[in-house]
């Protein structure tokens, strides 16, 4: 029998790690600074250039990330049934990136979520196919490692992406409360570069053949059945609570809306993202690591744990310095969270199945969100900016409690 850890240490390495997982984060990194330029501050265009409402912004988020989560399921499972996981990627990014120049044409909040829409279907094609490729690169001693070095370079492609918007919003509008249309345009022309760049480094430089995981799958002639392997309880049950934390976990254009209520001006709000950004990079590979010695659950759980305090802030803040705390704690938990529980998937199911499984845990997440993001949009708009912040945080809660007394270490 192949042994995955003595033949991840025949391939080349950076970081100690096969060179995957390098160049993937690199391409997550030109992707995402693409990203954040272009989308982090859609809600301040719909509601300050397009005079949306919350619930416009709500119904944007919830209906592109539920069809992206539809997307993931079948992609996932089409990368295990083929073992192609890299053209599925390359495709994804690829619709992506031709998406993305078309906000220089929307006049409407419609407009916006017709190409977010087009936006989410590029994620939902690579998103499961990559997240199993990486887990195939490394043994699962690295597992956390690498899945906390993916997110951290992907959150350093952010802080970018949301540095080069603050210089764009300091040179054409430096003082402004609302986010001017020509200031957004520049956004979206400059934020096309860098996706182009992710495409051409993930075609270059990422391979799929004779990786760890999979040739020890094959070895033991686990490729062939794949389809007949029945997914773990265990597995099931963290995609249950998932879904009760994620009903809370309402689109981060609230955040963005919360800090504009009380009256941060379009400069500084965008320097928060870039605090929250900084703070989920450099949490992101010490979770892992963490992850890797105490174990996934007892971290997501503190993840969650952090969360829950800092909806709570976020629902009874009054004041601008309370958003730069909060902002910098928000990407505290994201950085505790985003990559360990994608660890924790891997850990859950055999491995000529994650593809599959990475389409349910982020269809799961992605389909939640629509009634979580319409919910929040309404509740903003009929109760309080605070109401949708009080309920992410009791679900919160609630999803952390199952999680640490349901699901039992193995």
């Amino acid at each position: 029998m192949s042994d995955p850890v003595a033949q991840e240490a025949s391939h080349r390495k950076i970081w100690g790690l096969h060179h995957n997982i390098f160049f993937l984060g690199l391409v997550s990194l030109l992707n995402d600074t693409s990203s954040e330029m272009i989308f982090t501050l859609v809600p301040l265009f719909v509601t300050n250039v397009l005079k949306g409402t919350a619930m416009q912004v709500g119904l944007i988020g919830g209906i592109s990330e539920s069809f992206d989560a539809i997307l993931r399921i079948f992609s996932g499972r089409i990368s295990d049934r083929f073992k192609r996981r890299k053209v599925l990627a390359v495709l994804g990014y690829g619709f992506s990136t031709v998406a993305k120049p078309f906000m220089l044409l929307v006049s409407s909040w419609g407009g916006v979520l017709g190409i977010r829409f087009g936006d989410r279907i590029g994620k939902g094609v690579r998103s499961s196919p990559r997240d199993a490729l990486i887990a195939d690169s490394v043994g699962a001693d690295k597992r956390g490692k690498s899945f906390g070095i993916h997110r951290a370079m992907d959150t350093t492609g952010a802080v970018l992406g949301l540095v080069f918007a603050a210089i764009i919003i300091y040179l054409v509008q430096p003082a402004g409360f609302v986010l001017g249309e020509d200031t957004f345009r520049w956004m979206v022309i400059i934020g096309t570069i860098p996706a182009v760049l992710a495409v051409i480094t993930l075609i270059s430089f990422v391979h799929e053949k004779g990786l760890p995981a999979y040739e020890a799958a094959k070895s033991e002639g686990a490729v062939p059945t794949a389809s007949s392997r029945a997914f773990s309880g265990r597995f099931k049950l963290f995609l249950l609570i998932m879904g009760i934390f994620t009903l809370g976990n309402s689109s981060d254009f609230f955040i963005v809306l919360r800090a504009q209520d009380l009256s941060v001006n379009v400069l500084h709000i965008t320097l928060m993202l870039v605090l929250f950004n900084i703070t989920y990079a450099l949490i992101s590979t010490p979770a892992g690591v963490l992850s890797d010695r105490l174990g996934r659950r007892k971290v997501i759980a503190i993840g969650w744990t952090v969360y829950a305090l800092v909806y709570l802030g976020f629902a009874v803040s009054g004041s601008v310095w309370h958003m730069w705390v909060l902002f910098a704690a928000y990407g505290i938990y994201y950085g505790i969270v985003e990559g360990v529980a994608k660890a924790f998937v891997a850990d859950l199911v055999p491995p000529e199945r994650r593809g599959t499984a990475y389409g349910y845990y982020q269809g799961v997440v992605g389909i939640t969100l629509l009634p979580a993001s319409v919910l929040a949009g309404w509740l903003w708009d009929t109760v309080s900016p605070a109401a949708p912040f009080y309920l992410g945080a009791g679900l919160a809660f609630v999803a952390m409690l199952g999680l640490f007394f349901l699901l039992k270490e193995k």
